[in-house]
């Protein structure tokens, strides 16, 4: 009898204990959008690329240009010359796409720099959660955007307002 009325209390605490943890999420898009620095972050990133970009494109019209104008004249040519110039064409397009790679590839600079822009603002996201989820007394956030699947999620445990608020900003409008 007594261990019975023991298993059943132990039951009765883990139950308890597992029902009293508390648990919210946040829409880390949602608050993203409205911290001015990362909107800034953003358009700092988009012309970086946009100016690689263009320095990109000006690389493959040259070896384009240069390639026809082989095909024009390569009638013309000796076999020497032809080597010379298809040597000319295939070191310029190498010289292209490892500048692409350089600038536009997963350890580029592109890379490099949208992360060492982005990280601060970042961090500064996370702090403000962990503040509210010290406020609240909360035992875990979850992010609605990441690998986490959350299949239901009521509005109430919704603790993006919160923490758009602990970083001093207006929830509710996107800035721009």
């Amino acid at each position: 009898m007594k261990k019975a009325i023991l298993i059943l209390f132990f039951t009765f605490i883990t139950l308890t204990a597992a029902f009293a943890q508390r648990f919210a999420y946040v829409d880390s898009d949602y608050i993203l959008k409205h911290m001015p620095e990362y909107i800034s972050a953003q358009k700092q990133i988009e012309a970086l690329s946009v100016q690689w970009q263009k320095e990109v494109d000006v690389k493959f019209q040259e070896i384009d240009r240069l390639y026809k104008a082989y095909q024009a004249d390569q009638v013309l040519m000796t076999a020497d010359m032809k080597k010379r110039r298809e040597a000319e064409i295939a070191d310029k397009e190498k010289t292209a796409k490892d500048f692409q790679r350089q600038k536009f590839g997963p350890d580029g600079e592109l890379a490099q720099k949208s992360n060492s822009i982005i990280k601060p603002v970042q961090d500064k996201m996370a702090k403000a959660i962990q503040a509210v989820a010290e406020n609240e007394s909360l035992d875990m956030i979850f992010d609605k955007n990441s690998e986490v699947i959350m299949l239901y999620a009521s509005p109430r445990y919704d603790k993006s307002a919160a923490v758009i608020t602990k970083l001093g900003l207006k929830p509710g409008v996107f800035a721009k």
